[in-house]
C-alpha cells in the first residue's frame, strides 16, 4: 500500500493499513530522512502518543525501531497532548517527534504525526522525502533483533516544563481573582491531567468530565464540535460556570462554551482573541488564518491596522509564521489556534485558557465581547459542509476544481484564489470554498455571508455546483 501524509501526518485504520509493520516502514524511512539531513548517532527524538487502542504498543515499537537506527528516544509516560510534544522538542532539543495520534479521527483510527526540530509539523516537502522512502523500503524491512531489552530509550514526564511554559504566556492571577468555577471535556483524550491540572494548581475550581482512558471516545469522533459537547452544556448550566472548555483527542483542538451554553464557534474565538490579545499585551504583528477560515479575522486586523496573512490548510504553515516571530496570533476554523511566542503547532488547551483570561480581564461574557466586537466591524456568518468522496466524484473533482466560472448560483465571481482547492468571491464580499480534505475522504465546501439565511443558500449553491 501506498502511505500518504496529509495536512497533520499519517493516518489509517488500525489493523487494516495501521499495522506493526508499516509503523516500521514509516519509522524507519523518518529515521533516514533525518540522518540525511544531518542528525548524528545518538541523537534525542520524542515519542508520544494519544489515548486510541494500542498507542503505547506502536510506541514501543516505534523507540525500538529508533534505537535500530542509532538515536536515542525519550517516550512519553502517558497519553500526551500535541502541543506538549511540541513543546519537548525545543526544551529537550530533539532533533523532532513522532506522536502516534489520529487527533479527532473516529476511533477506529490512528496516526503518525512527524514533527521536525523547531517543534512544528514536518512540511510538504520533507513528507514527500519520507514518502519515496517509505515507498523504496517495501519488502526490505529485517525483523527487529537484539533491542528487547532496549536502554536506548528513556522514560519521560513532560508535563512540569509545558505547564511551567503556559504560566509564562496566561494570566492564571486574573482567572482566580474574577473567581469562579469552570467545566472541562477532554474527551476521554490527552487533555485530562493537563488543563484542569493547570487551572487547579492556581486554585481555580474546575469539574472535569469524561475524566478516564476511553478508547471508543464514548463511541464518535473525539471532536470538540457543538454537537459532542452536549454533558458539558448540562455542567456549565447547573454549576453555573464562567465557561466551559474541550479539547479534542490529542489536546491540539478546541471547544468553548458560554456560560449560558452558547458554543463560541472557533472562527468567531479566533476573531475575539486576537482582539484581546492586540489590546492587552500591546504586542505589534499581523494575525494568520488558514483560506477557509472567517474573513472576520480580516476585519479586525484592519481595524487595528494589523497584517493578515492567508495560508493554505494545515497548521504548519501558520506554524513557520509562527517561527518567524510575525504573527501575534494564528488560527483555523478547524479549531487549531497558537500565539506570539509559543509553539509552532496548535495547542487547544491554551485556546481555552487564554479564552478564561479573556472574560476575567474585560468582566463580559464571550457572547457579550462578539456582539462588542460585531459593532466594530461589523458581522459575519461563516459554515461548512462535507461530501462524501465516491469514485465518481473523485473522478470528476479535478476537472470542477480548475474551472473558473463567471457565476455560481447567479452570483458574479470576483476572484478565484487557488492558495488551497479553489476559493470564489463574489461581488458583495462572501465567498465559497471547495477543498478535498487532508484526513478524511471528504470534499469540504466552506462558505461565508454576513446572514445565516444566504449562508445556507450559498454552502447548498456551492454542493451543487460540486455534483453537476
Amino acid at each position: 500500500m501506498a502511505i500518504r501524509f496529509g495536512t497533520s501526518g499519517w493516518r489509517s485504520i488500525i489493523a487494516e493499513d495501521f499495522t506493526y509493520a508499516n509503523v516500521r516502514r514509516v519509522t524507519r524511512a523518518i529515521s533516514q530522512y533525518l540522518q540525511s539531513a544531518g542528525a548524528g548517532d545518538g541523537s534525542t527524538l520524542i515519542v508520544g502518543y494519544d489515548t486510541r487502542f494500542m498507542g503505547e504498543q506502536f510506541a514501543d515499537l516505534c523507540v525500538k525501531e529508533l534505537a535500530v537506527s542509532g538515536f536515542q528516544a525519550l517516550l512519553c509516560d502517558r497519553p500526551t497532548p500535541t502541543p506538549t510534544i511540541s513543546h519537548a522538542i525545543r526544551s529537550r532539543k530533539a532533533v523532532g517527534a513522532i506522536n502516534f495520534t489520529a487527533s479527532h479521527n473516529p476511533p477506529e483510527y490512528n496516526g503518525m504525526k512527524f514533527s521536525t526540530a523547531d517543534g512544528a509539523p514536518a512540511l510538504p516537502e520533507v513528507t514527500k522525502q519520507v514518502e519515496e522512502l517509505i515507498k523504496a523500503s517495501e519488502g526490505q524491512l529485517e525483523p527487529v533483533k537484539g533491542v528487547g531489552g532496549n536502554t536506548n530509550y528513556e522514560s519521560y514526564d513532560p508535563l512540569p516544563t509545558y505547564i511551567a511554559d503556559l504560566e509564562s504566556k496566561v494570566r492564571f492571577d486574573l482567572i482566580a481573582k474574577a473567581g469562579g468555577s469552570y467545566a472541562f471535556d477532554p474527551l476521554w483524550g490527552t487533555g485530562r491531567g493537563y488543563l484542569d491540572y493547570a487551572l487547579r494548581k492556581h486554585q481555580i475550581e474546575v469539574e472535569t468530565i469524561h475524566d478516564w482512558r476511553d478508547v471508543l471516545f464514548g463511541g464518535r469522533s473525539p471532536e470538540p464540535g457543538e454537537d459532542h459537547l452536549d454533558e458539558l452544556r448540562e455542567v456549565v448550566k447547573k454549576n453555573k460556570c464562567m465557561l466551559g472548555l474541550a479539547t479534542d483527542g490529542d489536546g491540539d483542538r478546541f471547544g468553548v462554551l458560554d456560560a449560558d451554553g452558547t458554543f463560541i464557534t472557533p472562527n468567531t474565538l479566533i476573531a475575539l482573541l486576537f482582539d484581546y490579545l492586540a489590546e492587552s499585551r500591546g504586542w505589534t504583528g499581523g494575525v494568520a488564518r488558514s483560506v477557509a477560515t472567517s474573513h472576520l479575522v480580516d476585519r479586525v486586523a484592519e481595524s487595528r491596522g494589523l497584517p493578515l496573512y492567508e495560508t493554505p490548510v494545515g497548521f504548519k504553515f501558520i506554524g513557520e509564521l509562527i517561527n518567524e516571530d510575525k504573527l501575534i496570533l494564528g488560527g483555523e476554523e478547524s479549531a487549531g489556534l497558537s500565539i506570539r511566542g509559543h509553539y509552532p503547532e496548535k495547542d487547544g488547551i491554551i485556546a481555552c485558557l487564554l479564552a478564561a483570561e479573556a472574560v476575567a480581564a474585560r468582566g463580559a461574557g464571550l457572547s457579550e465581547q462578539l456582539e462588542g466586537l460585531y459593532a466594530r466591524v461589523g458581522r459575519l456568518e461563516n459554515g461548512r459542509i462535507g461530501v462524501r468522496l465516491t469514485p465518481e466524484i473523485a473522478a470528476a473533482l479535478p476537472e470542477k476544481l480548475a474551472r473558473e466560472p463567471e457565476n455560481i448560483g447567479g452570483r458574479h465571481v470576483e476572484s478565484v484564489n487557488r492558495v488551497d482547492g479553489v476559493k470564489f468571491t463574489f461581488a458583495d464580499g462572501s465567498w465559497l470554498l471547495l477543498r478535498p480534505s487532508g484526513t478524511e475522504p471528504l470534499v469540504r465546501i466552506y462558505a461565508e455571508s454576513e446572514s445565516k439565511n444566504d449562508l445556507e443558500v450559498l454552502l447548498e449553491q456551492g454542493r451543487k455546483y460540486l455534483l453537476d
